[in-house]
């Protein structure tokens, strides 16, 4: 058995694409999955499962939530190894001084090699982004609203995700662990 997280892309955000956590849960334990448990309203799922295909289990996800909530959310899906290897990756941690400052985009692709290869980051200072695996690291020390540089990665089809803050990354991290 396999603890993962869920995360779906742009639920409950503007008053758009609204979907209870309940039903999340709901719809998770109906695709044969167990312990379905969420964080905040914005489409954070941890649970267990036998089934070992990531990609099946991601698609049956975005599948069964559009069939029966009308939510077309692109799901981003981890392990419970993943997670703990996104937590460790973080190449900004050690530097921020407030925590509150950092967020990880779960690309639903993995990148190319030189995803970020065409940007001038140098002009963005003192935002800050990295790749490593399948997420994309941002340092934002004015916050995400405000950030140029959140704004024009969001813009870009080969970086598509669904960002989360530190706090939301730690507390699913925590939340999996719970679950085995």
């Amino acid at each position: 058995m396999t603890t993962y997280v869920a995360l779906l892309r742009g639920v409950n955000v503007g008053g758009r694409n609204a979907l209870p956590m309940a039903d999340l849960r709901r719809i998770a334990e109906g695709c044969g999955h167990r312990d379905a448990r969420t964080y905040i309203q914005s489409g954070n799922l941890v649970f267990t499962s036998d089934e070992a295909d990531a990609a099946a289990i991601a698609r049956g996800l975005h599948d069964a939530i559009l069939a029966e909530a009308g939510v077309d959310s692109p799901v981003a899906l981890r392990t419970r190894g993943d997670l703990e290897r996104v937590a460790a990756a973080n190449p900004f941690l050690a530097a921020a001084a407030d925590v509150a400052h950092l967020h990880v985009t779960f690309l639903l692709e993995p990148p190319a090699p030189a995803a970020l290869g065409g940007l001038d980051l140098a002009a963005y200072r003192p935002e800050q982004a990295a790749i490593a695996g399948s997420e994309l690291y941002l340092h934002l020390p004015a916050g995400m609203g405000r950030s140029r540089l959140a704004t024009d990665l969001a813009r870009r089809r080969d970086l598509a995700g669904t960002t989360r803050n530190w706090r939301t990354v730690t507390t699913l991290l925590a939340m999996a662990a719970e679950g085995g």
